[in-house]
């Protein structure tokens, strides 16, 4: 079968909606396909290129998926890859997703692309893998789709990006799996990167209570004036909606949080970053009772003591993202740091061979985490 595949348009919306909830049912947890007024506005956005395919013969709305970036950014997230269930087989995924790559990558607009994956079958992982995208890793329940899934992450970069990555001297031991398995999914190396026992983890009123400020626009208001500089700060395609801070204000931490996905990113902290490091305890467990299953925060690679202090507090490196943020001429490492609250089933994930390392090491590192180590009496 043949289809058309042009850039969506607003009179598009109703027959997308349709199509996600063909594909998804109820339970999507992004505005991309279920929010009229969200959708109309990516499709709107400069920085969004969502593409959509229509059968050639009938005109029906097949498939769909968007390149999602953002200002001073050339980091794109693929997001929103949907075909119906009447068409699945007929290699329009591939098709949607190279067409996409083409106009971005290809075209110079943006240095990686990337893609989370669910995990419940091998084929979503096998679509992207055929458009040139390698695995980095696994996100330990992170998200709820009707019920907890882990994701996988996936990442397709521009020629010689990787080449351009600035070294890393030391990480944390407990990262060693991963680099391996990175340098066996992209071909690159980490010889020359020492691994090193952890820092000691920060002191500090780590239990205190926090408050939690749910008012997005003003989270977003005095995050832009806290943040002028997006240096100061980095976590694409997450704009901050939560601010958690102790009694006395001596410091913020701003963070994304999706209660319908059931998730959270960390994006932010101020004045100091890693001041904040030792109150993890406590923002996570804000973060949970406000409904977060899920909490994740990148963390540069060359930060040993962010690392550090993120594994002290049961947070898992489950991916690693070479040359993630370009800063002048290089690029940098960043690590997914990710804690959940709910069981790990890791019986439920299925993962096609070339993701099968990064599942290994994502249940080495939970198990070395959270099981007792046992002794043996002499």
């Amino acid at each position: 079968m043949s289809y058309t595949i042009t850039p969506a348009a607003t009179a598009d919306v109703a027959d997308l909606r349709q199509l996600y909830y063909a594909v998804y049912g109820p339970h999507y947890p992004t505005a991309l396909g279920t929010d009229p007024a969200e959708m109309s506005r990516l499709i709107r956005d400069p920085y969004t290129l969502w593409l959509v395919a229509r059968c050639a013969r009938t005109g029906v709305l097949a498939g769909s998926a968007a390149v999602h970036g953002e200002p001073g950014s050339r980091i794109g997230r693929l997001e929103g890859l949907a075909v119906h269930p009447d068409q699945r087989g007929t290699g329009l995924a591939g098709q949607l997703t190279e067409a996409l790559c083409a106009r971005t990558l290809e075209a110079g607009t943006h240095d990686s692309v990337y893609a989370t994956v669910r995990t419940v079958s091998v084929g979503p992982q096998r679509v992207v893998a055929r458009n040139g995208f390698r695995p980095l890793g696994i996100l330990p329940n992170a998200v709820d789709l009707s019920s907890r899934e882990s994701l996988a992450l996936y990442a397709r970069h521009s020629p010689g990006v990787l080449d351009r990555r600035v070294p890393v001297t030391e990480v944390p031991a407990a990262l060693a799996p991963l680099l391996r398995s990175v340098e066996g999914s992209l071909g690159i190396s980490y010889a020359r990167t020492r691994t090193t026992a952890p820092q000691p983890a920060p002191s500090g009123a780590g239990r205190a209570p926090l408050e939690i400020v749910d008012a997005p626009a003003f989270v977003r208001r005095r995050f832009h004036e806290r943040f002028p500089e997006p240096g100061r700060w980095f976590y694409p395609l997450h704009t901050p909606n939560v601010l958690l801070t102790p009694e006395d204000g001596s410091f913020e931490v701003y963070a994304y949080l999706n209660r319908t996905g059931g998730y959270c990113a960390l994006v932010a902290a101020h004045p100091d970053p890693a001041f904040a490091n030792g109150w993890l305890e406590s923002v996570t467990r804000t973060l949970t009772r406000a409904g977060a299953g899920y909490v994740e925060a990148l963390v540069p690679l060359e930060h040993h003591g962010a690392l550090s202090a993120f594994g002290a507090q049961g947070f898992i490196a489950g991916a690693l993202y070479p040359a993630m943020r370009r800063e002048g001429d290089g690029f940098h490492d960043y690590v997914v740091m990710s804690r959940t609250a709910e069981h790990i089933d890791f019986h439920g994930v299925v993962v096609d061979t070339p993701l099968q390392p990064f599942l290994d090491s994502c249940v080495s590192a939970w198990a070395s985490t959270y099981l007792p180590s046992r002794e043996v009496a002499p």
